[in-house]
């Protein structure tokens, strides 16, 4: 046998050996839940019905806003956005992101928000969720 084979088969047979050995592990895949299946209403957070106020940081500047809003049933029937922004670059973003939040999470569960780039901004969303995460944290029943 070729010298350059002798470890190209070696290997291969211990590649071989690895996965034959993995096949009969009783061990679960780590991205597969042990155990039977939970029920996700059983693990569902419910949260208490009211208002909340939040000020939610961003950027580098650090840069924030404050969001108003009115849960019921762990759903989000009001919501208003405070801008601070004092730059007029900056507070066109906000005003811009302000105006257009209210559409798209009014009637929408709590827990099923999450915005990403909102009216051209992609920074003020992270402000947003921020803001959120600190309302959930109030609000948590």
């Amino acid at each position: 046998m070729p010298a350059l084979a002798r470890p190209i088969t070696a290997a291969l047979g211990f590649a071989l050996a690895c996965t034959l050995a993995g096949c009969t592990s009783d061990t679960p895949d780590r991205g597969t839940p042990a155990g039977p299946a939970t029920s996700t209403a059983a693990t569902t957070v419910k949260y208490t019905d009211g208002d909340y106020r939040a000020t939610g940081w961003y950027g580098g500047q650090p840069s924030r806003i404050t969001v108003n809003l009115t849960l019921d049933d762990d759903t989000v029937t009001r919501v208003r956005v405070t801008t601070h922004a004092t730059d007029p670059t900056s507070l066109d973003y906000q005003k811009r992101f302000a105006n257009a939040v209210p559409g798209i999470v009014t009637g929408k569960k709590i827990d099923d928000i999450e915005l990403d780039r909102v009216a051209g901004s992609s920074s003020t969303p992270d402000g947003f969720n921020d803001a959120l995460d600190r309302i959930r944290s109030e609000a948590r029943s």
